[in-house]
C-alpha cells in the first residue's frame, strides 16, 4: 500500500471524542492559536456527557454561603477513599467555580435562585448544595453551550470517524490511522500531538448505562502505544439505573431524584438506608427518617439523608437487599418521589425522568415508586496523566475526562463529573498546545505502521470463515458482569481472567461479512478489541488489589487495607506483548492538602471563616 493515496489531514493537536472534555480541550488549543481537529465516532453532540444529569459540583456557594474550595476538595478526596491524586483533587475544586461561571458567560441556561444566582442541588457525597443544574439536562445544556460556542472557534470537526490507532515518530506522537464509518475510507490524521476524551469501558458488561460508543477505545489505543493506565479495578456501578423492562435496563435514573428528596425503600416499604451508614460517614449522615426531613425542608443544622451517601454505599446497599429477598419485583429496589414532593413540582425538577419513566416503562413517577439497580456507569481509572498538564508518559499524548485517571480516587462523587470535564479539558488543551507549540520539527509518518493499522482492521473483512463478533461481545459482557461485576472474589476475578484470555484467541478469527461501506458488523468487530484489552485490564487489577475500597469491592478481603492505602494499581504493556500489572507505591501527600482532608468539618469551617475575614 502507497500511504500517498491516502487523504491525509494534518493539524497542530487532533482532540479524539467529542464530549464535555474533547469539545473544552479543543476550545482551548483553537484559543491558544492551535490548528485544532476534534474527531467524533458518532454525531457532534452524540456524547456520553449528556447522560450527566443531575448537575456539576463546583463550590460557587450560592445556595449555602459556607461552601468553599477546601470542603469541595476535602468531600472529593473522601469519596474517592484517599486515593484520589492529591493535586488533580485541588486544581478541580479550586478551578471548577470559575469553569463554570464561564459556561454561563457563553451561554449556558442554568436553573435561578430567588437572588437570580445559579441554583445547586444537594447531591450524594457532598456537604453542601454544591451542583449548578439546569433540571435534569445539565449535561446536555453543558454539550449545547460547548458546541455552540466551539463552532464558531474555527475548529475542523470529522464526525463519524472511528480512530483506529496512534503513530509515533521515535518516542513521539506522530498520528493517528482512522477510517470513515459510512464509506470505510482510511485517513491519516498527522499532528504534533493527540487529546484522548474517549470516555469510558461500559459496553463491556452487560447492565450499563453507557451507549454503543463506550469501548474502552482511548483505554486501548494508549495501551498499545506504550501508556501506562491506572486504577481500573475501581468501575463505577450507579446504584439507580432502570431495572424493568429489559430493554431498557441499565438507563440511568438520576441521582437529582434523590437530591430532590426520593427515598429508597425495599419490598416491605422499609427505608432501608439509615441500616447502611458507614462508620465515617455517621457523623455527617441523618440517622433517621426525622433528620433526614429536616435537611429536605432546608434546616441547616440536619445531616444528609443516607439515600445521597456516596455511590458504592448505595449501590451495595440495593445489592443487599435484593440478595436478602427484600427487593422490588424485578431485582432491584423502589425509588420514591411521588410520596415526597408534588406532581408539579416532580415535572419541573426532573423533566428527563418524569419523561423517561412515562415513554419506556409506561409509569409516572409522579404516583407510583420507580424500580431501580446499580448499573455500569462509570471508570475512576484510565490512563495515567500528569496533574497539571494532562500528558501521558507518551510525548505528545494527553488525556482528559473519563478516560484519564487520579482525579476520582476509588469513587467519583456524582457531579464531579461534568466539572471535571471542564477542567481538565482546558488544562489538556493548555497542555497540549504549549507541546506543540515547542515541537521543533513536524513529525515524520511512518509508513510501516500505518500499513500495519489498516491490515489488522482488513484482514476482519478478507477471511473467509471466522468468528462472529456479536457473539464474541455477548460472552465478554457475560463474564464481566458475572465475574468482574460490583462484588469481586479472586476465584471469580481468575474465572474471569481465563474466559478473557479465549475470547483473545478467538478475536484472532473473527470475521466480518461484506463490503466495508455501511459494515456495522466490521466496526463491532474493530471495537472488540478494545473491550478487550480493557476488560482484561479492569480483571486483572481488580485481581491484584487485595482489599475492598470505594467502587471495588473484594467478598474475600472485606474492608479497606492500610497496606493499599498508599499503592495503585499501574497497568502496561511488556516488551513480550503481555500485560504487565504492577503495585505502585503513591508519592507523600503535600502537608497543607492532607492537613484540609483530614480536617474535622467544623475545624475547617473555621479556618476557612478567619481566612476570609478582613
Amino acid at each position: 500500500m502507497d500511504i500517498q493515496d491516502l487523504k491525509t489531514f494534518e493539524h497542530d493537536v487532533v482532540v479524539v471524542g467529542a464530549g464535555g472534555a474533547g469539545l473544552r480541550a479543543a476550545i482551548e488549543c483553537s484559543a491558544q492559536g492551535m490548528s485544532t481537529a476534534l474527531v467524533c465516532k458518532s454525531l457532534l453532540g452524540k456524547a456520553h456527557t449528556v447522560m450527566a444529569e443531575g448537575g456539576m459540583a463546583a463550590a460557587l456557594g450560592n445556595v449555602d454561603h459556607r461552601d468553599h474550595w477546601k470542603v469541595h476538595f476535602r468531600d472529593t478526596m473522601r469519596g474517592g477513599k484517599f486515593l484520589n491524586v492529591w493535586r488533580m483533587a485541588e486544581l478541580h475544586a479550586k478551578h471548577a467555580p470559575q469553569r463554570v461561571r464561564e459556561l454561563e458567560e457563553w451561554g449556558a441556561v442554568f436553573d435561578r435562585t430567588k437572588d437570580g444566582l445559579i441554583n445547586q442541588r444537594n447531591f450524594g457525597g457532598h456537604r453542601y448544595p454544591r451542583l449548578a443544574h439546569v433540571g435534569d439536562r445539565t449535561g446536555l445544556e453543558m454539550i449545547r453551550t460547548l458546541q455552540d460556542y466551539g463552532v464558531h472557534q474555527g475548529i475542523d470537526v470529522y464526525m463519524e470517524y472511528s480512530v483506529l490507532d496512534i503513530l509515533k515518530d521515535g518516542d513521539k506522537i506522530s498520528g493517528l490511522v482512522a477510517m470513515v464509518r459510512d464509506t470505510g475510507q482510511f485517513v491519516i490524521f498527522k499532528t504534533k500531538a493527540v487529546i484522548f476524551a474517549t470516555g469510558g469501558g461500559g459496553k463491556a458488561w452487560k447492565v450499563t448505562s453507557n451507549s454503543w460508543e463506550y469501548t474502552g477505545d482511548g483505554y486501548a489505543m494508549a495501551y498499545e502505544a506504550g501508556a501506562e493506565l491506572m486504577d481500573l479495578e475501581f468501575t463505577q456501578f450507579h446504584p439507580t439505573g432502570m431495572v424493568w423492562p429489559p430493554s431498557v435496563a441499565g438507563i440511568l435514573v438520576t441521582e437529582g431524584v434523590r437530591g430532590e428528596g426520593g427515598i429508597l425503600l425495599n419490598n416491605q416499604g422499609r427505608r432501608f438506608m439509615f441500616d447502611n451508614i458507614p462508620e465515617r460517614f455517621a457523623s455527617e449522615t441523618a440517622p433517621d427518617e426525622e433528620e433526614a426531613n429536616r435537611w429536605l425542608i432546608g434546616d441547616k443544622t440536619a445531616r444528609r439523608p443516607a439515600e445521597l451517601l456516596t455511590r458504592d454505599v448505595v449501590a451495595r446497599a440495593i445489592m443487599k437487599e435484593v440478595k436478602e429477598g427484600r427487593g422490588s419485583p424485578h431485582g432491584g429496589a423502589f425509588l420514591d418521589i411521588a410520596s415526597r414532593q408534588d406532581a408539579e413540582y416532580i415535572k419541573r425538577k426532573l423533566p428527563s425522568m418524569f419523561h423517561q419513566f412515562k415513554v419506556l416503562a409506561e409509569l409516572d413517577i409522579t404516583k407510583e415508586p420507580m424500580e431501580v439497580g446499580p448499573t455500569l456507569h462509570y471508570f475512576m481509572g484510565g490512563i495515567r496523566v500528569d496533574a497539571d498538564t494532562q500528558m501521558t508518559n507518551i510525548p505528545g499524548l494527553f488525556s482528559c475526562g473519563e478516560c484519564s485517571a487520579g482525579m476520582h480516587g476509588a469513587n467519583r462523587l456524582g457531579g464531579n463529573s461534568l466539572s471535571d470535564l471542564l477542567v481538565f479539558g482546558k488544562l489538556a488543551g493548555t497542555g497540549a498546545s504549549e507541546y506543540s507549540r515547542k515541537m521543533e520539527r513536524a513529525p515524520i509518518i511512518d509508513a510501516d505502521q500505518v500499513t500495519g493499522i489498516i491490515r489488522h482492521a482488513t484482514d476482519i473483512l478478507n477471511r473467509e470463515h471466522g468468528q462472529n463478533p456479536y457473539l464474541i461481545h455477548d460472552d465478554l459482557r457475560e463474564t464481566m458482569q458475572n465475574k468482574v461485576g460490583i462484588v469481586r472474589t479472586e476465584s471469580d476475578l481468575n474465572e474471569g481472567i481465563e474466559e478473557i484470555q479465549a475470547l483473545k484467541q478467538r478475536y484472532l478469527q473473527v470475521k466480518a461479512d461484506g463490503a466495508s461501506q455501511y459494515n456495522p458488523g466490521w466496526h463491532e468487530a474493530l471495537s472488540i478489541r478494545n473491550l478487550l484489552i480493557t476488560s482484561e485490564a479492569v480483571a486483572r487489577s481488580a485481581a491484584m488489589r487485595q482489599e475492598s475500597r470505594g467502587g471495588h469491592t473484594r467478598l474475600d478481603f472485606e474492608g479497606e487495607r492500610e497496606e493499599w492505602a498508599g499503592a495503585n494499581v499501574v497497568i502496561k504493556k511488556g516488551v513480550d506483548g503481555k500485560m504487565e500489572v504492577n503495585r505502585v507505591e503513591r508519592p507523600a501527600a503535600p502537608e497543607h492538602l492532607k492537613e484540609i482532608a483530614h480536617s474535622e468539618l467544623s475545624a475547617l469551617e473555621a479556618s476557612i471563616i478567619a481566612e476570609i475575614k478582613p
